[in-house]
């Protein structure tokens, strides 16, 4: 199951913007483009990559939207010539590259649209990963809520009953709550603790990047412009035109894996080649509980940190404000003086 996957959905008929036609910078202006964004990474305090289904083609996994993507052919009755199964897709190079980054601290946070598990299977922590729209490896219990990592994708999509019992250690017994898969159908509610820490993280962010993906799905698709309101940037790579491509600082139009290479190249580093040693999906020992969920510590820390800037926000717009009105107040003072408005 890959581009099948969405076969298990429910019939939908707005899935957005299809097969617009790629467009490619020149190798230079990709260069010189790279050497800005690791600027402004090397200048930033709190980097956040959201990542779309773009960044999983080279893996064999089709995208939706592009001109060869699963929804674009199905509107000509067609499927996709590539369709390597979730259990066979190892994760790319920007897979890798993003949790090396992740590892030597230049980026702090992935957002993640993708179901596809690679993140996870790359030895990406939960700690530095959201996935809004579910995760195929992973499992959901009715009862304790908490997530757990499978040893194989689901044999189920839309938050389906797996046929499995909890196996986590609830006050000295077994939880024995239903699983369910995590992938979520078409208007589904977007997992809470998912959407709340992604959108504190992407509004601390100063710097928002967009890898793969054309922001067409709502919420997950406004996330990275949160930043705006804290004079954060946004930076698109991306193949295709996006929803918010006004709105961003800079764009790349280039393939992701060779803006990451070149990304990691500038800082100095190499991407580590993908090792079955660190996937916990192939480490996946039957009787072993591997936990896949987003503590409620993580959580109130980060709402911390956004509660601060807000308020630290608000301070200086009021400020602004109240200089703004003495600016006024002196004004009228001058008008008043000269009568017949000369210039003091």
């Amino acid at each position: 199951m890959s581009c099948n996957y969405a076969d298990g959905l429910s019939p939908y008929e707005h899935k957005g913007v299809l097969g617009v036609p790629e467009q490619f910078d020149d190798e230079d202006t990709v260069k010189e483009k790279c050497k800005l964004l690791t600027t402004w990474i090397l200048n930033s305090k709190h980097v956040v990559v959201h990542t779309g289904a773009g960044i999983s083609t080279a893996a064999g996994i089709p995208d939706f939207r592009g001109p060869n993507g699963v929804w674009t052919l199905e509107r000509e009755g067609k499927k996709p010539d590539v369709n390597v199964s979730f259990n066979e897709a190892v994760p790319t190079k920007t897979h890798m590259a993003l949790k090396h980054l992740i590892d030597k601290q230049y980026i702090h946070y992935i957002v993640s649209q993708n179901i596809d598990g690679l993140h996870l299977r790359a030895g990406t922590s939960r700690t530095h990963l959201a996935e809004l729209h579910g995760n195929m490896f992973i499992g959901q219990c009715d009862t304790c809520d908490n997530q757990f990592v499978r040893g194989c994708p689901t044999s189920t999509v839309g938050q389906k009953f797996l046929g499995e019992t909890c196996r986590r250690s609830l006050r000295g017994r077994t939880c024995r709550g239903k699983l369910r898969d995590t992938i979520l159908d078409w208007e589904a509610d977007l997992p809470e603790r998912d959407l709340e820490i992604s959108m504190y993280h992407s509004s601390l962010a100063d710097l928002n990047i967009c890898l793969g993906t054309t922001l067409q799905i709502v919420p997950s698709g406004n996330l990275p412009l949160k930043c705006k309101k804290f004079d954060g940037r946004v930076v698109i790579v991306n193949l295709q035109p996006t929803k918010h491509d006004k709105k961003a600082d800079l764009i790349i139009n280039s393939y992701v894996d060779g803006v990451l290479e070149k990304l990691v190249k500038n800082l100095s580093l190499e991407i580590p080649e993908y090792s079955k040693h660190f996937d916990p999906t192939k480490n996946h020992m039957p009787d072993t509980v591997i936990e896949w969920s987003i503590s409620e510590e993580q959580i109130k820390i980060m709402k911390k940190k956004y509660d601060d800037l807000n308020k630290e926000y608000k301070k200086r717009k009021l400020e602004k404000s109240a200089g703004n009105k003495n600016c006024r107040k002196k004004k009228t003072k001058v008008e008043i003086k000269n009568p017949k408005n000369r210039t003091l």
